[in-house]
C-alpha cells in the first residue's frame, strides 16, 4: 500500500462516526478508531493490547459480535450493551483468503444518544396526554391554535388531536417521524400536515409509496440515473426522487416493502447525506426531511432479517401511532363531508346523504379505515341516480375480521349510464369504479394486476390517473 493510501485509510478510520475493529483470525485486536476509547471505557492501548475472548469475559464487549462472526463465519449484526452502559449497534464483515478467516471488521455506532432523544419523546407523550386530560372541558390557547393550523385536516377525536399536537410541536425539527398504523388510517394526510408545520413548507413534498414501485426499477426511480446509465435511459439523465425533495419533506409509504439492497442505500443516504446517480462516479449533496410510514411490525421484520436494524434505529426517533377509524368514530362526520365535498366539485354535481346511511357509516367496523371509507363513499356516489345517496347494495365489511380479505358485493357492470354521457365517460366511470373496488379488496397493485390480467406498471398509472390509493 502506497503512503497516500495509507493516510486515506487512517483519515477514514479516524473521521468516520461509526467505530472500527479490525481482529485477527484467532481473535487478536489488530486496530481500532481512536473514538471506541469514550465508548468501551477502555484506552486504545489496552484494546490493542487484547483479544476479543478477554475483552468480552471482563464485560468490555456483551457480547462480542466478532466471536459470532468466528463461530459462523457469516457477516452478523447485533446489539451490544458496553462496559460504560452505552448501548450500540455493531456489524461485522469476515475477510478470506483462500478460504481461511484472516480478519474480521466490525464497526459500530453509539445509540445511547438517540434513546434518549426516544425516551425524552416518551415523557412529552406522557405530558401531552395528562395535558388533554386535564383540558377536556375547555379548549385551551394551544387548543384554539391547533384548530386554526389543521388546514383541511379533519380531526375531532380526542386520540387524534393528541396525535395532531405531538406533529405540531416535533414539526420545527428535522429529527426523523416514523408514522405507524394500519393501512388507511391518514398515515400520508398526517405526514403532508407534518409538512406544512415545518420550516421546510415552501419545499416540495415528495410522496413515495415503496410498494408501488417494481424493484428492478427501485433504484434508478430513487437515486435518479446518468444519461446512457441503462438501456431505455432518458437521453438528459433524471433526477430520482431523493434529489427531487432537495430543501423539503420527503415521505416513504409502506417503507417495510423496501427491499435490502435498498435499505443500505438508503441508510447511506441518511448517514453520509448525499447519493450517487445511477452510472455516475460523483456524489450529489442532498437536504430533505425524512417521515416514512408503515403498517407493518418493523420489530418483528427485523428479527426475520428482512429489514436492517441499524435503519430501523435510524428511521425510529419520533414514533407516531395513528389509531384506527373504529377507536375514533367522532372523525367520521366530519371526514364523510369532506369526502362529499371532493366528489361534488370532482364530478360538478351536488350530492348528499340520506339520513339512513348515517347508521350504516358509524356503525361499521372499517378495517380499510379512511380509505375504505372514501372508497366506498365515492361508489356510493357514483352508484347513485339521484342527487340523494341512499343506501347501496354493497355494504361497508361491518361484520369481517381486518385481517381477511373484504369481498366486493357490487358489479361495476351494474352501473347505469348517465344521462349525456358519451360511451368514453361511461367507460373510464366504469374503470375507476372497478379498480376502487379492487383497491379495497385485494392486499397490493400486484395482486390487482393478476386479477385483471394487466401489467402491475399498468396498474399503478391508472390508480395515479384516478387519484385511488392502495394499501401496497
Amino acid at each position: 500500500m502506497s503512503e497516500i493510501d495509507r493516510r486515506v485509510l487512517e483519515t477514514i478510520v479516524e473521521t468516520a462516526n461509526d467505530h472500527f475493529f479490525i481482529v485477527g483470525g484467532d481473535g487478536r485486536v489488530l486496530d481500532v478508531s481512536p473514538g471506541a476509547e469514550a465508548v468501551y471505557g477502555v484506552s486504545r492501548e489496552e484494546l490493542l493490547s487484547s483479544t476479543v475472548q478477554q475483552l468480552q469475559q471482563v464485560g468490555v464487549l456483551r457480547p462480542s459480535i466478532t466471536l459470532e462472526v468466528m463461530r459462523t463465519r457469516r457477516p452478523a449484526q447485533l446489539m451490544q450493551v458496553t462496559g460504560t452502559g452505552r448501548r450500540v449497534i455493531a456489524e461485522a464483515y469476515p475477510v478470506f483468503v483462500e478460504g481461511k478467516l484472516e480478519r474480521i471488521i466490525s464497526r459500530s455506532r453509539d445509540l445511547t444518544d438517540l434513546q434518549l432523544l426516544q425516551d425524552e419523546y416518551a415523557l412529552l407523550q406522557k405530558r401531552f396526554s395528562d395535558h388533554l386530560k386535564r383540558s377536556q372541558a375547555a379548549p385551551d390557547a394551544e387548543e384554539q391554535a391547533l384548530d386554526d393550523a389543521l388546514d383541511d385536516l379533519r380531526v375531532r377525536s380526542h386520540v387524534m388531536r393528541e396525535v395532531a399536537l405531538l406533529l405540531k410541536r416535533v414539526a420545527p425539527s428535522d429529527a426523523n417521524v416514523l408514522m405507524l398504523g394500519e393501512s388507511g388510517v391518514g398515515k400520508t394526510a398526517f405526514a403532508k400536515q407534518l409538512h406544512r408545520w415545518s420550516q421546510r413548507c415552501d419545499g416540495p413534498f415528495i410522496d413515495v409509496n415503496c410498494g408501488a414501485i417494481p424493484e428492478n426499477l427501485f433504484e434508478s426511480e430513487m437515486f435518479g440515473y446518468q444519461p446512457g446509465a441503462f438501456s431505455g435511459a432518458a437521453r438528459q439523465g433524471k433526477a430520482g426522487l431523493l434529489e427531487q425533495a432537495e430543501g423539503g419533506t420527503l415521505f416513504l409509504d409502506e417503507v417495510g416493502e423496501l427491499p435490502l439492497l435498498m435499505q443500505t442505500k438508503l441508510l447511506k443516504v441518511i448517514q453520509d447525506g448525499s447519493l450517487t446517480r445511477l452510472g455516475d462516479t460523483r456524489a450529489r449533496r442532498v437536504d430533505f426531511r425524512l417521515v416514512v410510514a408503515t403498517n407493518q411490525d418493523l420489530g418483528k421484520q427485523v428479527e426475520a432479517g428482512r429489514f436492517r436494524l441499524d435503519l430501523y434505529y435510524r428511521l425510529n426517533v419520533i414514533p407516531i401511532t395513528l389509531p384506527p377509524l373504529r377507536d375514533r368514530r367522532e372523525d367520521i362526520p366530519d371526514l364523510v363531508d369532506a369526502c362529499l365535498e371532493r366528489l361534488n366539485q370532482r364530478y360538478g354535481r351536488h350530492k348528499i346523504l340520506g339520513n339512513q346511511v348515517w347508521s350504516t357509516l358509524m356503525g361499521s367496523e372499517w378495517p380499510g379505515n379512511v380509505r375504505e371509507l372514501e372508497n366506498w363513499l365515492e361508489r356510493a356516489w357514483l352508484s347513485s341516480p339521484t342527487d340523494q345517496i341512499e343506501a347501496p347494495a354493497f355494504q361497508p365489511h361491518a361484520e369481517q375480521d381486518a385481517a381477511s380479505m373484504p369481498s366486493v358485493h357490487s358489479s361495476p357492470a351494474s352501473l347505469p349510464i348517465a344521462p349525456q354521457e358519451s360511451l368514453k365517460q361511461y367507460l373510464e366511470r366504469l374503470e375507476r369504479e372497478t379498480l376502487l373496488q379492487l383497491s379495497t379488496s385485494l392486499p397490493s397493485t400486484y395482486a390487482i394486476a393478476e386479477r385483471l390480467g394487466i401489467s402491475q406498471s399498468s396498474v399503478v398509472r391508472r390508480l395515479h390517473r384516478y387519484g385511488i390509493k392502495v394499501a401496497k
